[in-house]
């Protein structure tokens, strides 16, 4: 079962390894960027736009430089730039190795959301004026998507407990410091809010379907394998107004969460345009314990639509407050969608 995987260069996760101080011959070396290609050249959503004869003789022209094996990774850069694989990602050793340009400045964003960020924002769940739910999903790393329930699970109950408790007249999800890692927690937490619906889907570069994501009685399923799954309770919110923020960090499987939302009625997106990572990527093992993040298709909404980058319907720039939600300019125009100014 392919794992479907969203990771940005925002995303460092943590590979135990055994045997890596012993790698450092030219055989590891041509071993490992054989292997790597291989799979670039199986599966890549771009391959046949690659002149793959004339990125090879250059990249292993490179790699006749090095001696050591985790020095030989730096090359790794060169061949995502040559390929123009900009969302494509390489972990080993605690270490992403990814194109060089892209990526956010810190002058791109605003000193709220910078300062924010600095501490580790975690997910939460709050009621603004006694009547607004408001929820921050941040990114989300996990490898294993088999394990998401143990994290979408508990995210899901304080949902619950406030729906149950509240008279809430329509809810915020913040999306602004979802940064990428794995769409599959966030989503199912969110179940309530999609309710029993198609979700989103991935096409390749003749826009067939490869795989449709949907949400069924709590169960994330692919294609209609169960992935995994929530235990749901109460009703569902799936007709409640609901205001989406976006912003130029929102990428990768933050964009996913994002589109999980495009089609469904009373939703209102608010902010900035997204990072614009919305390719889909699987996981593919190479040697040595590295993972890679492949890039093999197009993340589309649950019409089969697919955007470069999301675009809000009311734009909101450098007004984020993050010191007191009431007074964040895309809180206050969530809350005007709700009272129907």
């Amino acid at each position: 079962m392919k794992k479907y995987l969203k990771i940005i260069c925002l995303i460092f996760t943590t590979i135990n390894l055994t045997a890596q101080n012993s790698i450092s011959t030219k055989d590891s070396i041509a071993t490992f960027y054989n292997k790597l290609v291989s799979t670039m050249k199986a599966d890549y959503l771009y391959k046949e736009k690659v002149n793959w004869k004339q990125t090879e003789l250059e990249l292993n022209n490179n790699l006749q430089n090095y001696n050591d094996f985790k020095s030989s990774l730096n090359e790794i850069t060169f061949l995502f730039d040559k390929t123009e694989a900009n969302h494509c990602t390489v972990i080993f050793d605690d270490k992403a190795y990814k194109e060089s340009s892209g990526g956010l400045k810190g002058s791109d964003l605003s000193e709220q959301w910078l300062n924010k960020y600095k501490k580790k924002p975690t997910f939460e769940v709050k009621v603004l004026e006694n009547q607004y739910g408001y929820i921050l999903m941040p990114n989300i790393d996990l490898l294993d998507s088999e394990k998401s329930n143990k994290i979408a699970q508990p995210m899901y109950n304080e949902i619950v407990k406030v729906k149950s408790s509240q008279n809430i007249k329509g809810w915020i999800i913040d999306l602004r410091f979802n940064t990428g890692g794995n769409c599959i927690p966030m989503i199912l937490a969110l179940y309530d809010f999609l309710g029993n619906n198609d979700i989103w889907e991935t096409r390749n570069l003749n826009k067939k379907q490869i795989s449709k994501v949907k949400l069924k009685n709590g169960k994330y399923l692919n294609n209609s394998k169960k992935i995994s799954s929530i235990k749901p309770k109460g009703e569902l919110m799936d007709k409640i107004k609901i205001a989406i923020i976006i912003g130029k960090a929102t990428g990768s499987s933050g964009e996913v969460t994002a589109l999980g939302f495009k089609g469904r009625e009373n939703t209102l997106f608010i902010g900035e345009k997204t990072y614009g990572a919305t390719t889909s990527n699987v996981r593919r093992d190479l040697p040595y314990g590295a993972i890679m993040a492949l890039t093999i298709g197009f993340d589309c909404d649950r019409n089969g639509i697919f955007y470069d980058k999301l675009i809000p319907d009311i734009k909101i720039t450098d007004e984020d407050n993050f010191d007191n939600l009431l007074l964040d300019g895309n809180i206050k125009e969530g809350i005007k969608f709700f009272v129907g100014k």
